[in-house]
């Protein structure tokens, strides 16, 4: 079963009350200076720790997370993930699991393996409990103490392992019911650990769904920070729409920084949702400026699929917003460093070889393939990434972990030209390779065809709505790579779309396939998906074309 990504508000009425919220000064978060805090000698330090608000690695080098979550626990299969998240310059993971709850529990052996997993790919691993998500206002939720208790469960699997794992006891422990009644459930569940006699580093998530728009956990965070003997306690904060603009980032960030309290961005979206428009600009540039962590959500699986990083947990079929978060400003392959722990004290400061020059074949109207002759490196490259080069200006279109990949979404008779570059396990990136320039065909339409549209809204809410697209080949001949058109008849605009790339003039609409729809088989059929804005009405489109043929409609 897909999931959606865990973090909404789910009343949008909160959304309100969120700027206020978060700008708020607390001076609850205000250190002591005559107090010390706790554990904070890094010579009894093991393993992963905090040192004067910093997340530190048993060497006491300075470890700043780089990564995304993973859903494990509804995708058990997917063991090739690791491995692919890695590939693409991370340095860490954060990993759904469930403590049997409200989904199916995940058993000693498979957290081993996942650990195990982690530590080959040379990720740090955040292990974390689902079931909690939204207690107090999600009756299917658990609480902290049950989670706490999976733990313990499982000190035989986690004992040694402080090194290369995190222990995130659960996830958004608290909706937005009561959500003062976050701080002593999560300082009781960090007193078990502790009394059990678990020495990892613990992470623990905000109320409200893990934005604390409410302000609870920074208000309270000293307090809950001191109750941990260790001192070995990090705090979680999720953004999304309730942090979208950058003086709500950078005002909570910000205070957390100035107090010498450890926090990091434990999940985030960019893609704007009918609460809001996040800024994940601001939220990964204050992380980079600041030296703090952040683990995007997520990989792959989720029933809104605007949030997927990689489309049906593909590292070639990146979305726009996995584009984003792993190649561009700030993101991933820029700024992630490798823990010391699995490369000694050298660390691995030689870039790979420049990757040959792409060779094209395959040109359609909106795809080419590309391929390249290999990098090498002294340990190992891990990937690549395709460029469009345009004058002095690149612009990420692709990553593979092979010597090929198909770039598509492009336009019918355009000149594009393309580099490569290559990357390694520490995320050094190579130089650039030699350029190709490749013109499009021309779209003149398929040979025998024909096709129908489907239009419908999925879901409306004042200015806002969701919409799918079906299209079906009802022609004779296989359709590879297409180009809709249509236009809206009131106004409407796109905001998001996904399974396709849109272009809006006015109240036309183009979109063009993306890779993973640009073949309809004769009879079949895809389907695109994308979020709106509306004026006061929101009629369907009345007419669509399919390159260039027009279609019938229903």
């Amino acid at each position: 079963m897909r999931r959606t990504r865990s973090t909404t508000l789910r009343n949008p009425s909160t959304a309100l009350l969120a700027a206020v919220a978060v700008l708020l000064g607390l001076l609850a978060l205000a250190p002591s200076p005559a107090h010390a805090a706790p554990g904070s000698s890094d010579a009894a330090a093991t393993g992963l720790h905090i040192s004067n608000g910093r997340l530190l690695e048993g060497n006491g080098n300075d470890f700043v997370m780089r990564g995304v979550n993973h859903a494990h626990t509804w995708y058990p299969g997917e063991t090739r993930s690791l491995a692919d998240i890695k590939a693409l310059g991370a340095n860490s993971v954060r990993v759904v699991l469930s403590d049997g709850h409200r989904w199916t529990r995940n058993s000693a052996a498979d957290v081993a393996a996942v650990i195990a997993g982690c530590k080959a790919n040379r990720l740090i691993c955040v292990l974390e409990v689902h079931d909690t998500t939204g207690y107090g206002e999600d009756a299917a939720a658990g609480t902290l103490d049950h989670a706490a208790d999976y733990w313990i469960s499982l000190k035989n699997v986690l004992a040694g392992e402080e090194d290369y794992v995190v222990i995130n006891i659960g996830n958004e422990p608290w909706g937005n019911t009561d959500p003062a009644g976050w701080t002593n459930p999560t300082i009781a569940a960090i007193k078990k650990l502790r009394g059990a006699g678990f020495k990892h580093t613990i992470m623990v998530d905000a109320p409200n769904w893990g934005q604390d728009w409410q302000g609870v956990m920074r208000a309270n965070a000293r307090t809950v920070y001191d109750a941990d003997t260790t001192g070995n306690l990090i705090f979680s904060i999720h953004m999304y729409s309730v942090f979208d603009t950058a003086q709500k980032v950078t005002d909570y960030l910000n205070a957390f920084v100035a107090a010498r309290l450890p926090i990091l961005i434990g999940e985030f979206g960019g893609p704007a949702d009918q609460w809001g428009d996040p800024d994940e600009d601001a939220m990964m540039a204050t992380a980079e400026r600041l030296g703090l962590g952040y683990l995007a959500w997520s990989w792959s699986g989720n029933t809104d699929p605007i949030l997927d990083l990689a489309t049906g947990f593909d590292p070639a079929r990146l979305s726009s917003w996995g584009r984003r978060v792993f190649h561009g400003a700030n993101g991933i392959a820029q700024t992630s460093r490798e823990a010391k722990v699995f490369g000694g004290t050298a660390p691995d400061t030689r870039a790979p070889t420049a990757p040959g020059t792409p060779a094209a074949s395959g040109v359609s109207p909106t795809s080419v393939t590309l391929t390249w002759a290999a990098a090498t490196d002294d340990v190992g490259v891990t990937g690549y990434e395709v460029v469009r080069v345009n004058g002095t200006t690149e612009t990420t279109v692709a990553s593979s972990t092979t010597t090929t990949v198909t770039v598509s979404s492009l336009t019918p008779d355009t000149a594009y030209t393309f580099a490569v570059y290559a990357k390694d396990a520490a995320g050094n990136r190579s130089p650039r390779s030699a350029t190709i320039t490749v013109t499009t065909k021309k779209d003149t339409g398929t040979p025998g065809a024909g096709c129908s549209v489907g239009y419908r809204v999925t879901n409306e809410w004042p200015g806002g709505f969701q919409a799918e697209i079906t299209v079906r080949n009802t022609g004779t001949a296989t359709v590879n790579g297409w180009t809709l058109g249509f236009a809206f008849p009131a106004g409407q605009t796109i905001s998001n779309m996904w399974s396709g790339t849109p272009t809006q003039k006015g109240s036309s609409v183009t979109v063009a396939a993306a890779s993973y729809t640009s073949t309809i088989p004769v009879n079949g059929s895809v389907a695109v998906g994308f979020t709106g804005t509306m004026l006061t009405t929101n009629p369907a489109p009345t007419a669509f074309t399919l390159n260039g043929t027009t279609c019938a409609t229903g």
